[in-house]
């Protein structure tokens, strides 16, 4: 497992370059000519003030090659069977690079639009001609949406809009659970007892979580000023998450499996602790690795957005992702429905109901979302998607969290002695004498 966890940091943390709303590159009239416009990036305007700002290295080379930029209304530049003349003359503005600097004032755009940005020039269109000037010409192209104040300093695309916010008040919200519960929550872990590793892999589970949205917060503040933030620290925090899910996912499934499969080879006085076996074991980590591989897979092919864990695009690894989960979520639905209807005691059955309903929170949160999004607008699938499955998988982690640390419940359904279980009754009782 360490070594599958290895190789999964190098991928992201290498594999990855988010693109930011300042973008730097060059100008290949090769480039160009083979992609009949050589793409250079997109955003989505919303409402008045949007400004697009384009430096280049040498103006004078650029106006000598005819270049120029041309903005597209839309995600797509024009439909494919167009000609390459054609989709050059359907540009919404053409921005002739004959300066070192271009400003370029975007109209009002209701509801947001995303425009996307191609480089152009007289090389492009005509396939047989040698390029005689040089190819490369370095370029800085900054967008923006208006601000609170009107001005166009924003460098959040409308999908993008809120996230900052979001991820503060979720490091609040950390903040003071963390404050609120970190004594009790370390009492248990040090006293042990029958859910001890569960309670810790829940614990690292949250914890990876908190890392992730602390390191999505520090590359968004960033990326408020300059357009780029730290594109490793969004890395970090994508992989962050995975490793959280991961996690998660290897618990619920050998929880679920192993209790099954070891119903009827102990008697019924063992405590509900993790019981761990060769086939549930194999299940966990099935489910573990493929889950990994189709979160690489989705990453890699959308490599142009921002490192983000949670999509709204309908790729081809979106979908068996979601599906998945679903599988998952069906599988532990059928182990958790044998023992719920075979368990005779009352206090275990309720135990055995209310885990399904933090496991089914957990898995099918994301696909839930990933359907309903649809009936969102575009610049708000993103956000639904993201924030949804977050809050969602946290609320989760906390249902389970009060499931194996309840006091009453957790003492009913475990047959140890008072002395091996935290947070007893019998120790608040004996407390109270005193």
């Amino acid at each position: 497992m360490s070594r599958f966890l290895a190789s999964l940091t190098a991928v992201v943390m290498l594999g990855s370059a988010a693109r930011g709303k300042t973008v730097t590159g060059l100008f290949r009239s090769k480039d160009a000519r083979r992609q009949n416009g050589q793409f250079v990036t997109r955003f989505m305007y919303q409402g008045d003030g949007g400004l697009l700002v384009c430096r280049t290295d040498s103006a004078a080379l650029l106006e000598q090659k005819e270049s120029r930029l041309l903005l597209y209304r839309g995600a797509d530049s024009g439909p494919d069977a167009l000609s390459c003349p054609e989709k050059l003359a359907k540009a919404q503005f053409t921005i002739w690079l004959n300066r070192e600097e271009h400003n370029q004032s975007i109209p009002r755009q209701s509801p947001p639009t995303a425009w996307t940005a191609l480089y152009a020039d007289k090389y492009t269109c005509q396939e047989n001609a040698a390029i005689s000037a040089p190819d490369d010409v370095g370029f800085t192209i900054s967008l923006f949406n208006a601000d609170s104040a009107g001005n166009p300093l924003d460098h959040f695309s409308a999908e993008e809009a809120g996230l900052q916010s979001f991820y503060f008040l979720l490091l609040l919200a950390y903040l003071i659970a963390c404050c609120i519960y970190i004594r009790p929550l370390h009492q248990a872990l040090r006293k042990g007892g029958p859910m001890h590793t569960v309670l810790r892999v829940l614990t690292a589970a949250l914890a990876l979580q908190g890392s992730s949205a602390l390191c999505n917060y520090v590359h968004l503040a960033r990326y408020s000023r300059d357009g780029l933030g730290i594109p490793r620290m969004g890395s970090l925090a994508e992989f962050w998450d995975m490793v959280s899910q991961v996690a998660m996912l290897y618990m619920l499934l050998s929880l679920g499996v192993g209790w099954t499969l070891s119903r009827g080879k102990k008697p019924q006085s063992r405590p509900l602790q993790w019981e761990q076996s060769r086939a549930s074991t194999a299940v966990a980590v099935g489910g573990v690795v493929t889950q990994a591989a189709l979160l690489l897979w989705d990453r890699w092919s959308d490599s142009e957005t921002e490192p983000r864990s949670y999509r709204a695009q309908q790729s081809v690894a979106g979908l068996l992702l979601v599906a998945l989960r679903v599988v998952l979520a069906l599988l532990l639905a059928s182990v958790l429905y044998q023992i719920i209807s075979s368990e005779r005691s009352t206090l275990k059955r309720d135990f055995y109901l209310c885990f399904a309903k933090g496991c089914f929170l957990w898995f099918l949160c994301h696909p839930v979302l990933f359907f309903t999004s649809v009936i969102f607008n575009d610049h708000q699938r993103e956000k639904v998607v993201t924030i949804g499955v977050i809050l969602c998988q946290s609320i989760a982690m906390v249902t389970l969290y009060q499931l194996f640390l309840s006091r009453s419940l957790y003492w009913e359904v475990s047959s140890l002695s008072s002395v091996s279980l935290p947070l007893t009754m019998s120790r608040t009782n004996h407390r109270g004498r005193y």
